[in-house]
């Protein structure tokens, strides 16, 4: 049976759907996270520990895994294990991306300067790494941490005064470290989800965004595919995410994308050697009900991937945000939200009792509604009239 390495760090909540995909397709999982996987009581001896921030010592690690019991594939399911997946493919032989491309996408600044010098349309950026003196781009511009992912320290300002407030907060949110200015581009956000076999860009869905995303943070909602954009537009933003991830140096793999359309042209905000974040994924069913977890796993076992179009039906996911900082009390109107035309699901990844805090300084959502419809406007539909049902109750921190 062949055996698949999943690279899973310790506070994600993806690995049950990796689990299942795996077991569809008859392959076994070993689970690895940087501290003792959550799953070690149900997997035994499947579940390992290793490195995710050191990507040389997390690659020997792999080796020696793969010399005691075999490994046919590893997969980075977050942003955290796809530099660590990258040397272990040099070592072992497995298709993988140049572990100098998939350190571009995990920093801000060096992702803009690959794409600079290939001439991908992006916003204005400078790096800096004093707070209190921010370069110019213009304004309205957006400030952002070099190293951060999932919107962390993403702020938007528009003033010289309200950018070095922001900077200062991105530094403190970070713990330090580089920065990042980049010219505001107003207009429509749409994220491309694909899949890179040698360099080739085959997209798997194009999702449109409908709540504007103008700061000053930049909290993601609901997310919509097929995108409501003509043939010719989603072909523009195909072939610019594809100059992107060969100018970033990207081979292999999962992909997800983020682009504005400003003026009929495409501009790239971000490129991640990974899929969609978070339990989105459940939005999509390729072929014959085959999940987005099914056709990476496929990939990396070099197995076929013809036949695995999108399903026909409009599908979408509103990821739930977080209204203010404090102890989660109760969710409540949850069977309501459920009951609602088009909804499939609803899942609260955040237990009773937990603290909780809003982005920018946050790093996850409350939790995830998916929906199936017709058409486009009714999966949003639905998602908005799921959401209203919900009474989201928090007790404030107090001063």
């Amino acid at each position: 049976m062949p055996r698949v390495l999943l690279l899973l760090p310790t506070a994600t909540y993806r690995a049950p759907d990796f689990i299942e995909a795996a077991r569809a397709l008859g392959v076994e999982v070993v689970v690895a996270s940087e501290e003792r996987p959550v799953l070690a009581d149900t997997m035994g001896d499947r579940a390992v520990v290793v490195p995710l921030d050191d990507p040389v010592v997390g690659a020997a690690a792999i080796e020696a895994l793969d010399a005691q019991r075999g490994i046919d594939a590893v997969v980075a399911v977050d942003d955290e294990g796809v530099l660590v997946a990258a040397h272990a493919g040099v070592s072992l032989g497995f298709p993988h991306n140049p572990p100098e491309a998939a350190a571009r996408t995990r920093d801000k600044a060096a992702m803009r300067t690959a794409l600079a010098a290939a001439e991908v349309p992006q916003p204005r950026f400078a790096v800096f790494d004093d707070p209190d003196d921010v370069p110019a781009v213009g304004f309205p511009c957006v400030v952002k941490p070099s190293g951060l992912s999932a919107s962390r320290g993403v702020i938007r300002a528009d003033d010289a005064e309200a950018a070095r407030a922001a900077a200062r907060r991105a530094f403190d949110i970070a713990e330090g470290g580089q920065l990042l200015v980049e010219e505001y581009v107003p207009g429509d956000e749409l994220a491309l989800e694909g899949l890179l076999r040698d360099g080739q860009l085959m997209v798997l869905a194009l999702f449109d965004k409908p709540d504007a995303l103008e700061g000053p943070y930049f909290e993601e909602t609901i997310y919509v595919t097929p995108a409501r954009v003509d043939d010719a537009t989603a072909n523009r933003i195909e072939r610019v995410v594809s100059d992107a991830a060969g100018a970033i140096g990207l081979k292999e793999g999962p992909i997800h994308a983020e682009v504005r359309i400003r003026d009929d042209r495409v501009w790239v905000l971000e490129v991640a050697a990974r899929s969609i974040g978070g339990l989105c994924a459940r939005a999509l069913r390729f072929g014959a009900g085959i999940s987005l977890e099914g056709v990476i796993l496929r990939h990396a076992l070099g197995r076929e991937l013809d036949d695995l179009a999108r399903e026909p039906t409009a599908s979408g996911v509103m990821m739930l945000p977080i209204p203010t900082a404090g102890r989660l009390s109760a969710v409540d109107g949850q069977d309501a939200a459920r009951a609602v035309p088009g909804v499939i699901g609803l899942e609260l990844t955040i237990p009773i009792g937990r603290q909780v805090r809003p982005l920018p300084e946050g790093d996850r959502y409350l939790g995830f509604v998916f929906a199936r419809a017709d058409t486009p406007d009714e999966v949003e539909a639905a998602l908005r009239a799921a959401h209203a049902a919900l009474d989201v109750v928090i007790e404030k921190d107090r001063p």
